[in-house]
């Protein structure tokens, strides 16, 4: 892949949709997420054609603060899951990058007050339009054992839509690329409501 990765989505859709695209602008991938299902349900696609079927996430539980999100290959193989770590995640956003069931990366969102900031806005009238302009989370990924930061997902300012830029900061191994870009779009269709 060749970072950084843009990614973009409306705001104002029936069905979640997100597309992804590098840094000469190539796509990268174009995520759906599944409505009216019980349990949560995306399916990632090479481009927005929808032809080709890269993989699937789908969550342990219906409705969970702690659920996981394990990603499966077209053959229906796990390869890898991100899991929210419900009680941290109410002050910060917080998730662990899984290889199958051993932690390696996290995910944390940089500063907990544009949380707290854009929950306030975002109630009060006519003010509250402004909010997702005015306050973008970032968040960092970081490997687990040794702390060094890998990513950084920074929401863009937009109306009427959601864009994030995601920046490498360090040295991703091959074999986890797809898991961290995967971690990422499904972080952000979880935290989409906000920022």
């Amino acid at each position: 892949m060749n970072y950084p990765l843009e990614l973009s989505f409306k705001i104002v859709a029936l069905a979640p949709q997100m597309k992804v695209s590098d840094s000469t602008g190539s796509p990268v991938c174009y995520v759906k997420q599944k409505l009216f299902k019980f349990k949560e349900a995306v399916e990632i696609f090479t481009d927005d054609t929808r032809t080709e079927k890269l993989c699937e996430i789908k969550a342990d539980r219906v409705i969970d603060f702690s659920a996981k999100y394990t990603f499966y290959s077209n053959t229906g193989e796990a390869f890898g899951a991100v899991r929210r770590k419900g009680m941290r995640s109410i002050w910060k956003a917080h998730y662990e990058i899984l290889d199958h069931e051993t932690p390696e990366y996290e995910i944390q969102e940089e500063n907990g007050w544009v949380k707290v900031m854009d929950s306030f806005f975002s109630e009060i009238p006519l003010v509250g339009a402004f909010a997702g302009y005015l306050f973008n989370p970032s968040y960092l990924v970081t490997r687990i054992d040794t702390g060094e930061e890998i990513v950084r997902i920074k929401k863009q300012p937009a109306f009427w839509e959601g864009k994030f830029h995601l920046e490498q900061l360090g040295n991703i191994d091959d074999g986890d690329q797809l898991r961290i870009m995967l971690s990422t779009l499904m972080m952000i269709l979880l935290e989409r409501s906000r920022g």
